[in-house]
Order: structure tokens, then C-alpha cells, then sequence
């Protein structure tokens, strides 16, 4: 039985709901697909796809031929990106990009050369000669992604080791939005590549029971160019009645097999794999010719335009160059839309390019397309619930979604949501019902995404947590395995006074206990601290009053030179009456006091840093430990230099014993000066 005859005995299903809005697609398909003049820059957006973006493989000013990989793919939910034609990398920076939010994006802008120059490429003669993996890889590295939504990429998608066990390959031809025909051209025109496409999706799906390509029954010339295109094979023409949104991933899945999709569940769960007509040309290409996803079929329509027709188009072209070419009044053009007029989304900035997803450029004028009147108050009319094709509640969602409640969106399966517009395409009150629910799915995906921040900063922290516990616990049990060990030792050396571990650690013990003792014996006694900053302070009481008494003889030449040293001299008493003040709390408080542990390691440095400097004192030659006592002299005679002129600035009671000890430093520099010269003298 030919495929055109069992077109004929499948039996389509119905959806719930779906809207009939004006079609307006016989304004594009007049002409066959056109071209247009390449575009002197072309502006190639890092991400075109779902996922990650790419990362770039060329700099400023590197030379770039046609089809050339110019980003690597950023994970396995990526796609790399290709340059559409030769030229030279101009810039590597922010760019305007179809989107909705308008935000800029990171783009590679080529300046072509007008030579389209190809670089090398790997066709496929036989593709059956090569296992999916390898087709995969292949589709992978040439950047194929949907081209009928959201540019999923088509590789992981099709990857055979995803685990379901796929019965059903759907072809996606139904394109139900308004004004859109790409889809409807590119079946018209290109039918055979198209089949050619989806032979390599089947047999890299290991051939599955079905194979079905489903059209809508308004394009008539594209359903007999496909019949014809399929005959000799087994897969089937499927022909259903005109809904919108029948081109809805689940609603097609729905209408060809009866087969619903689980509530956030991909139609792997159920068995089927679906792509675009688009998508499945683009494979045939990518296999057989070796040729990346480098430009697309769009549609250019509009009554603000002279010529409206479908192009095929170079990605990366700005829009501009596209209304440009067919001649835009910009005095009639209200705006310019991506995509149709049920799903797509207004552009302010006309410089932004084309893209793998892009499949119509509409420009209305004001009476073709009239701008959406004030919204009204909801009268629960229950109209947007008859019109869901996924069977959800749009009133109660939007009372949600103005209310931010996001667990009830969420459990009235807010993502179920395809945003396909029939809610508010039948709205009395023109409320923007679609507008809520893709502000409040935004908003829950950021709440979620912090969610994960947070919930990834915690089990950080937990880890860090239960490691330094383990860690403690750790040292703990060493410590106290060393304090059994030495409550074990004690007991043996009791027991045993006269053993060679005993007596060593008597000895360490006593060597640590003289420490002390020294340490202690140079610590300043708390009355000579007290002694000490009484003197302070009676000279510098006696230098005030000595200041004093010269300002009041002095003459006017001199007041002022006197009057500053006055105000340091008392300065100078403050600080004095503040130590005395501080010695005499000290010498109350210390007189009894007792070494603490942190002034008994201190004690045990000083010993083991004693023994290492008589350690390496011994090893020194005489001279060697001539030259080092020198050094060590001059040091103590820059000190004691210092601390006699700071003496001298305060008028110190001391300055007579500052002034002898620094005479005994300089003397002991000379005497061992005198040395180091008489055994050089001996040297020679």
C-alpha cells in the first residue's frame, strides 16, 4: 500500500479548545522564495538556541570563510555557531537581538567581502554507511537547532541514549500561526530535501513504527508536493482540519496519535520524537553536503510593505536590510513583529538580526493590525477557559499572577502554558493574558534560580561544617592519646624515679623552669615601673614650670617661640601623669602575679632559639664570630643613640645614665674594631 492511500485511512483527533482567527497567508505565497543583496555587516548572536551560550573561536579581525565555525558549543544543552558568508571579524560585543525583554546580547559582526568563499567542507554520500552516533555528532557540530519554536538543539533531542523507547517520528508542517507560510514554501519547493531530512532522523532513531508528517488542510499545493515526495515509502501524510494552535508540540501529538504529553513531561515519555519540516531539511543538508544551519527561510509580510514574500535569508542579517529590500513605508508601518501575530513579539531595534528561529518578519500598518484596546475588568465569561488547547484555567491564573501567588500558579499548571494567545484572543475585556503569565513564569524560574543558589551555599557550608568537625574530632583524639601517653609515662616514672626517661625529663623540666625563672628575673619590677614614671613625671612638671617662669621674663621676640614650647611641655606632663597613673594600677595588680602559659612558651623560644644561635656561634670561625659581635655593637649603639636624643627632647632625669651607657657601647665597638684590625694585621 503506497503512503498517499494510507494518508487516506488515518483518522486525525481533536484538541480541546483552539481559535480560528484570520489566517492572512495568501499575501506570501504569490512568489516563489526570493533572496535579497548580502548585507555589507552581518551580526551573528552567540546564542540563537535554548541553553548556554556559545563561546567564541575567533578575534578581531581574523578572516572568516562561509559555513566556518566561528563559537564552540558551551555544554551539552548548546550550539556552535557559523559564519553565514566570508569577511572579517569587525566587533565582539553587545548587540541588539530579537527578543523580547530588547536586552543586548554578545554577538560576532562580520564584514563580508562579497566573495561568499566556502570553507571546506565533509559531505556524505551514503548516510547509511554511518551510525547514528556519528550523525549525531555531525548535527551537533553544525549547529542544528528547531526551527519551529524555541531552537531546542536538534542532536539532544534525537540522542538515542536518552533511555525512552521511541515508537513515533512526528514532522512538524502545520504552521497555524496567522500570516506565517516558510513552512508552506519550503514544502511547496523543497519538498524532497525535506523527506531526504527525515529518512536520516529515522534511521538515527532506529527506524520506529511511525512516521508521520502532519499539515493542516489550508495549504493544498504543499500537501501534493509532500504526498509526492513520500511515495515509495512508509511514512504518512497525516492532513487534519485548521485550528490554531494545532502546530503546539502537544497538540500535534494529540491530534496525530491521541497520545497526551504528562504535565511537565517531554513527549520521550510518551514515545515520540517531534521536529520541523525546517529542521529535518536542515539535517538533510548539514548530512549530505556538510553544510552548518547558516540561513533560513522567512517570511516578509505586511501591509506596510511594497513586496511581501519569503526569502532565503543569511542569519545574521540585520532587519533593516531585509525592510530595505522590501521597500517599508516607514509613514504607514506601526511596528515591526517577530513571528505572527498570536505568538510574537514587538523589536524597537530594527538593527537587530535574523536568527536560527526567526521564521516571519511582519510590519502592519495601523488598520491591518489596530493596537490592543485598554483592558477592561475580567466578567468571567469563561471564554479563555473554552478557548485553552492545554485544558488549563486562564482566569484563575491571571487572578494569581497579579496576586504573585506562585505556589497556586504553579499547582494550576501555570507551565503547561504553551502561550500560544487563544486566551487573549477571545477576551471581551482585551486583558494581556499572556503578558501575566510570561511575567509570573519569569518570575518564578529567578525565584527558583536563587533557590538553587542558596540551596547549593548551604550544602556548601554543611560540608564545610561536618569536615571541620571531623577534622576537630580528629585532633581531639590525637590529643588525647598524647595525654594518656603522658599519663602513662608519669605513672612509669613514679614508679621508677631513677630510670634514663625519667631523669631526661626531669632535666627538660628543670632547663624549662630556670627559663621561667630568667624570664621572670628581667621582667621589670612593677616599683621600679612605679619609680620609673614618678621621675617622668616630676621632670616634666619641673620642665613646665621652668617654661613658665622664662615666658613671663621673656620679651615679645621670644613669646611666641616659648609659648609653643610650653604647650608641648605640658603635652609632654599629660602623657607623663597618664603612665603613672597606668604603673601604679600595675603595681597593685601584678606584685604576686605569676608566668602564664603564653609567657612560658615564650620562655621555651627563647630557649630553643638560644641553643640554635650557641649552635651556630660554634661552628664560626673567629674571625666570622669577630665580625658578627661588630655588628651586633653597632646595632645597640644605633639604640642607645636613639633613645639618648629622645632623653635630651624631654629633659629625661636619666639623661646622665643614657649618656654613660651609650660611652660603654661605643668603647666595646672600639675595643673589638681594635681586635678585628690586629688579627688582620696578623694575616698578613
Amino acid at each position: 500500500m503506497i503512503a498517499s492511500e494510507k494518508a487516506r485511512e488515518l483518522r486525525p483527533n481533536d484538541f480541546p479548545g483552539g481559535v480560528h482567527p484570520p489566517e492572512n497567508k495568501h499575501q506570501s505565497t504569490g512568489e516563489p522564495i526570493g533572496v535579497i543583496p548580502l548585507a555589507e555587516d552581518l551580526i551573528v548572536p552567540l546564542l540563537q538556541h535554548s541553553g548556554t551560550t556559545a563561546i567564541p573561536l575567533v578575534n578581531l579581525g581574523d578572516k572568516v570563510l562561509k559555513g566556518q565555525k566561528i563559537a564552540e558549543a558551551d555544554g551539552f544543552i548548546s550550539c556552535p555557531v557559523h559564519a553565514p558568508s566570508s569577511g572579517r571579524v569587525m566587533a565582539i560585543e553587545p548587540y541588539p537581538v530579537p527578543h523580547p525583554s530588547g536586552l543586548l546580547e554578545d554577538c560576532i559582526v562580520i564584514r563580508t567581502d562579497g566573495d561568499d568563499a566556502w570553507c571546506d567542507l565533509t559531505p556524505c554520500e551514503d548516510y547509511l554507511q554511518v551510525s547514528p552516533i556519528e550523525l549525531l555528532d555531525k548535527i551537533r557540530d553544525c549547529g542544528i537547532a528547531g526551527m519551529g519554536g524555541a531552537g531546542f538543539p536538534t542532536a539532544v533531542k534525537l540522542d538515542p541514549h536518552g533511555g525512552a523507547e521511541i515508537d513515533t517520528l512526528i514532522i512538524n508542517g502545520t504552521e497555524c500561526e496567522p500570516y506565517i507560510t516558510a513552512d508552506d514554501m519550503l514544502m511547496r519547493e523543497r519538498a524532497d530535501e525535506i523527506i531526504a531530512g527525515v529518512e536520516i532522523l529515522a534511521h538515527i532513531l532506529d527506524q520506529p513504527e511511525r512516521v508521520l508528517i502532519g499539515i493542516e488542510d489550508n495549504k493544498p499545493k504543499a500537501i501534493r508536493a509532500m504526498r509526492k515526495a513520500v511515495e515509495g515509502t512508509r511514512f504518512d501524510i497525516v492532513v487534519f482540519p485548521t485550528k490554531y494552535p494545532s502546530g503546539g508540540e502537544k497538540q500535534l501529538i494529540q491530534i496525530l496519535t491521541g497520545r497526551e504529553v504528562p504535565n511537565k513531561g517531554l513527549p520521550a515519555n510518551v514515545g515520540i520524537v517531534c521536529q520541523n519540516v525546517g529542521t529535518a531539511r536542515a539535517v538533510y543538508r548539514a548530512i549530505r553536503f556538510g553544510e552548518p544551519l547558516i540561513s533560513r527561510v522567512t517570511t516578509v509580510v505586511g501591509k506596510a510593505l511594497e513586496q511581501q514574500r519569503n526569502i532565503d535569508v543569511p542569519i545574521g542579517t540585520p532587519i533593516e536590510h531585509i525592510l530595505k529590500y522590501h521597500g517599508v513605508h516607514r509613514g504607514l508601518m506601526q511596528k515591526v513583529i517577530i513571528g505572527g501575530p498570536m505568538m510574537g513579539y514587538t523589536i524597537d531595534d530594527q538593527r537587530a538580526p535574523i536568527v536560527k528561529t526567526t521564521n516571519c518578519l511582519l510590519v502592519p500598518t495601523r488598520e491591518e493590525l489596530p493596537p490592543a484596546p485598554v483592558a477592561q475588568a475580567c466578567i468571567r465569561c469563561g471564554f479563555c477557559a473554552e478557548a485553552c488547547p492545554a485544558s488549563l484555567l486562564p482566569q484563575q491564573l491571571y487572578w494569581y499572577a497579579r496576586a504573585d501567588e506562585r505556589e497556586k500558579l504553579q499547582a494550576y499548571n501555570l507551565f503547561d502554558c504553551i502561550e500560544c494567545g487563544a486566551c487573549s484572543y477571545v477576551c471581551p475585556s482585551t486583558i494581556p493574558l499572556v503578558q501575566y503569565y510570561r511575567a509570573a513564569k519569569g518570575a518564578i524560574r529567578t525565584a527558583e534560580a536563587e533557590k538553587e543558589k542558596s540551596d547549593r551555599a548551604r550544602d556548601r557550608f554543611e560540608f564545610r561544617k561536618l569536615r571541620l568537625e571531623k577534622a576537630e574530632k580528629e585532633k581531639e583524639a590525637k590529643r588525647e592519646a598524647r595525654r594518656k601517653a603522658a599519663e602513662q609515662a608519669r605513672q612509669q616514672r613514679d614508679q621508677n624515679p631513677e630510670s634514663p626517661t625519667a631523669k631526661a625529663e626531669k632535666q627538660e623540666a628543670d632547663v624549662v623552669a630556670a627559663a621561667l625563672a630568667r624570664v621572670k628575673s628581667r621582667q621589670e619590677d612593677p616599683k621600679q615601673l612605679l619609680a620609673r614614671a614618678q621621675r617622668t613625671f616630676s621632670s616634666a612638671e619641673s620642665r613646665v614650670e621652668r617654661i613658665r617662669n622664662k615666658l613671663e621674663a621673656a620679651d615679645e621676640s621670644q613669646r611666641d617661640q616659648l609659648a609653643a614650647q610650653l604647650k608641648a611641655a605640658e603635652v609632654k606632663l599629660q602623657e607623663a601623669q597618664h603612665k603613672l597613673t597606668l604603673a601604679e594600677r600595675r603595681a597593685d595588680r601584678d606584685a604576686t602575679r605569676e608566668p602564664n602559659q603564653e609567657e612560658t612558651n615564650a620562655a621555651v623560644r627563647a630557649i630553643t632559639k638560644a641553643r640554635a644561635s650557641a649552635e651556630a656561634r660554634a661552628q664560626m670561625s673567629d674571625a666570622d664570630r669577630l665580625a658578627a659581635d661588630i655588628e651586633a655593637l653597632r646595632k645597640r649603639v644605633a639604640k642607645a643613640e636613639t633613645r639618648l636624643q629622645k632623653a635630651r627632647d624631654e629633659d629625661d632625669a636619666n639623661l646622665g645614665a643614657f649618656e654613660s651607657a651609650l660611652e660603654k657601647l661605643q668603647k666595646k665597638l672600639e675595643d673589638k674594631m681594635r681586635e678585628q684590625q690586629a688579627a688582620q694585621d696578623g694575616k698578613q
